[in-house]
């Protein structure tokens, strides 16, 4: 079975939230990643937030 699972991300700038994988197994800290933010219409920081509600 894969060790890849869907995680969230949120901009440091504004609201926007992408989905991406990350592999559980080889990293076992929250990630962080400098993305373009369309709503704040700059690079932000996007850091790893919980899944909330059904589903995860």
């Amino acid at each position: 079975m894969s060790q890849d699972r869907i995680i969230r991300m949120q901009s440091s700038a504004s609201k926007h939230i992408v989905i991406t994988r990350k592999n559980k197994k080889k990293v076992e800290r929250k990630i962080q990643l400098i993305k373009y933010d369309p709503v704040a219409r700059k690079r932000a920081i996007y850091k790893e937030i919980k899944w909330k509600g059904k589903g995860g």
